[in-house]
């Protein structure tokens, strides 16, 4: 076979050029036609609108109306109202219940409705509520039947996308032509030729057969699934707002309160501990040095509930052996004296039987020997008996040092008793608190407590006073020496908005709080807080009354974007 003359192999490389970009544009991402517009992620058609008492929102959902009826100013469901839709010229519609305060009803506006205004009466606790929802709807979209017009063909669309490949494949038809006329030996220079352009021209309507998505793009239906009403999704708007729908809100559970503005006491926050109240606890001690050893159930353990009387434990005292001695020699002694006694007893009961000896002289000799048997009985217990450690008070037990066989010296704390029910907090003050203060107490995990004043002491304990108060109500999750932030009252008062902790958010730059501008959207507002007690504080700065704030979820509102 002849060589390739250099001319050919440079055309054919400039039409490989030339079609390698329409090549690409066909199958790198699969780009075919008009890109596909994204994912929608603009709310439903919807409507909504308030009372005195409630807050609709309609939207629509495929070929139903839901409507999601809460209160106006907590935000909360309402559950089993009656709701009525009329349209003018229409009967009214009954919507039913679906989850609680969610509605949900078929549309009650013709097809191809463009704007609709709905009446819908809401009844709830013999109470009805009119309110009207002016919707707008979208236009339909334009119907895609045939016009008749017969389809492009698959190299019609391909000259259209690719104007530079369909003059490089022509240019090289008219070279294969050319030579064709002239008789030159180039037959396998056109052969290679007319195979690059079948290939590549080839090449690209494999690449479009079966992908012709530039004819359907505009013939994409989604499915129910992916409706625009499905694929609402909350986000923060260009102004800064957050939109959430109501079905988020719902599984947010985010709640709201009107501000009003109040004066109250100021107060002052005190670091605290919890310690046990001196009335409801107690320690269990050894007062004689001794070997200890468990009860007939063992000792208890810690959280073990006892009662007063209980015994805990024993202690043994050791006897050395001088100490055994001296006990034996005394023993003895008791016994003579025990023997002389009851012959001396024994004598005495028959002589008093003649009158020869006083009723009184034997009632002292009996006197005298129980006397002594009593000493005896004392000193043997002394050396068989060991010392039972009982409980003081009723509690649980909250610290143990019992092991058997262990040496206790006098004084040793073998167990500590605790109410748990009966606890207190010591805080320390700078300022002067007034008698009967009812102060708060805030734990790390934001749980409140709420504390009775019990007195302040006069010691100084770095330039602060010792306060006591006793926790109010269920104190079962504290632990002693666990620490509180106490916030007590100080005197005098301050105006302001107070508002429950929850709805405070903590940013770099300070605080922020969520207003509930509308149904779905809410709108942050910087302001000057300081902590009232252990549930609120008091906005002093940034924040109108009458205004309606989220206070529960708006750590979870603040992290939408």
């Amino acid at each position: 076979m002849p060589l390739v003359p250099a001319a050919a192999l440079r055309a054919l490389a400039l039409a490989c050029m030339l079609l390698a970009p329409g090549l690409a544009s066909a199958h790198e991402g699969h780009d075919h036609g008009a890109e596909a517009p994204p994912a929608p992620v603009a709310a439903a058609p919807r409507a909504e609108a308030v009372s005195e008492r409630f807050e609709l929102v309609a939207v629509v959902a495929g070929d139903s109306l839901v409507l999601t009826l809460d209160r106006f100013v907590t935000n909360a469901p309402v559950p089993g109202a009656g709701i009525a839709v009329s349209l003018a010229g229409q009967p009214r519609r009954k919507a039913v219940e679906t989850a609680p305060g969610t509605y949900r009803l078929p549309l009650p506006w013709p097809a191809g409705q463009t704007h609709s205004d709905l009446m819908v009466g809401v009844s709830e606790g013999g109470r009805t509520d009119i309110l009207t929802l002016d919707f707008d709807l979208p236009e339909a979209p334009a119907a895609t039947a045939s016009t008749g017009d017969a389809a492009p063909t698959l190299a019609e669309r391909f000259a259209r996308q690719n104007p530079m490949a369909t003059a490089a494949g022509g240019f090289l038809l008219g070279l294969a032509a050319v030579a064709t006329l002239r008789g030159r030996r180039t037959a396998p220079v056109l052969a290679l030729l007319v195979l690059a352009t079948t290939l590549l021209l080839g090449g690209t309507a494999f690449a479009h057969e079966g992908h012709d998505d530039a004819g359907k793009a505009a013939n994409v239906t989604l499915p129910a699934a992916l409706t625009p009403g499905a694929l609402e999704r909350a986000r923060r708007l260009p102004d800064g707002s957050v939109f959430v729908p109501k079905a988020l809100q719902r599984l947010l559970a985010l709640r709201t309160d009107l501000t009003a503005t109040g004066s109250v006491a100021r107060t002052t926050e005190l670091p605290g501990r919890i310690i046990a109240d001196p009335n409801a606890s107690g320690v269990v001690q050894s007062s004689v040095g001794g070997r200890l050893a468990p009860p007939a159930g063992g000792f208890p353990r810690l959280g073990t509930r006892v009662r007063r009387g209980d015994v805990l434990a024993t202690v043994t005292p050791p006897v050395q052996a001088v100490d055994v001695s001296d006990m034996r020699q005394r023993q003895g002694e008791l016994d003579q004296q025990i023997a002389i006694l009851v012959r001396r007893v024994t004598r005495f009961e028959r002589l008093s039987t003649t009158g020869a000896v006083a009723q009184t002289q034997l009632d002292d000799a009996r006197s005298e020997l129980d006397g002594l048997r009593d000493r005896r009985a004392a000193l043997d217990a002394i050396r068989r008996e060991p010392e039972a450690l009982v409980a003081p008070v009723d509690g649980v037990i909250a610290e143990t040092a019992a092991v058997a066989g262990a040496m206790a010296a006098p004084g040793t704390v073998v167990y500590r008793i605790v109410d748990p029910a009966k606890l207190w907090v010591e805080a320390l003050s700078f300022a002067a608190l007034a008698d009967g203060s009812a102060a708060t107490a805030r734990l790390g995990d934001g749980t409140s407590l709420a504390l009775s004043y019990r007195g302040a002491g006069l010691a100084d304990r770095n330039q602060a006073v010792p306060v006591q108060f006793a926790v109010v109500g269920d104190a079962g999750a504290l632990r002693l020496g666990q620490f509180v932030t106490v916030l007590a009252p100080t005197g005098g008062e301050r105006q302001g908005l107070p508002l429950p902790r929850g709805g405070l958010v903590r940013t770099e730059g300070g605080h922020l709080v969520y207003e509930h501008v509308s149904a779905e959207r809410f709108v942050a507002h910087a302001v000057r807080a300081d902590a009232l007690d252990a549930d609120r504080v008091l906005v002093a700065d940034g924040l109108a009354p009458g205004r309606r704030i989220v206070v529960q979820g708006a750590e979870l509102l603040d992290q939408i974007r």
